[in-house]
């Protein structure tokens, strides 16, 4: 030995292994199962409110069928009982526990303009009696079948 240079003898360094990936850390784990169930839970929720609102989506095309049908034969009478027919229809499937069914005349008009009011839109007081009138005006059509559908994608569903 050379007591001159005692690093001389000293080995080179080494370098430690760089830190892999893999195994993950039992933390990681957590993490993933619980964003995986996020997914799921979020999977479940889409579906269930897709599937509630079936009836909105089965509501409009109807509205768009009967809309059609006017504008082929021009009956605005027909088009606009048509219409009340079929709210009265979703009136009936979002609130099975209320007694939409007996509601009728200014009573029928106030429980439906009550779902738009945030929206300026509303019905017209003939609107409801429209069924008993010889002749409707061709020109409501066009914005009770705006009105219509408003109503069918915005009323709030009542709670079970």
């Amino acid at each position: 030995m050379n007591p001159q240079d005692p690093l001389a003898a000293l080995h080179p360094l080494r370098v430690p292994d760089l830190i892999g990936w893999w195994p993950l850390a039992p933390g990681w784990w957590v993490l993933i199962a619980l964003l995986a169930l996020a997914l799921v839970a979020l999977a479940y929720l889409l579906y269930r409110t897709y599937t509630a609102n079936g009836y909105r989506r089965t509501a409009a095309q109807q509205l768009q069928d009967i809309h059609r049908q006017w504008l082929a034969d021009g009956d605005s009478l027909q088009y606009t009982v048509a219409v009340n027919g079929l709210l009265k229809s979703v009136a009936l499937r979002a609130y099975p526990n209320r007694d939409v069914a007996s509601f009728s005349g200014p009573r029928w008009i106030r429980f439906l303009n009550d779902g738009l009011l945030a929206q300026g839109l509303s019905f017209s007081d003939s609107f409801a009696n429209a069924a008993y009138q010889k002749q409707v005006a061709s020109s409501d059509c066009e914005s009770l079948r705006d009105t219509a559908l408003r109503w069918i994608n915005t009323h709030k569903v009542a709670a079970p």
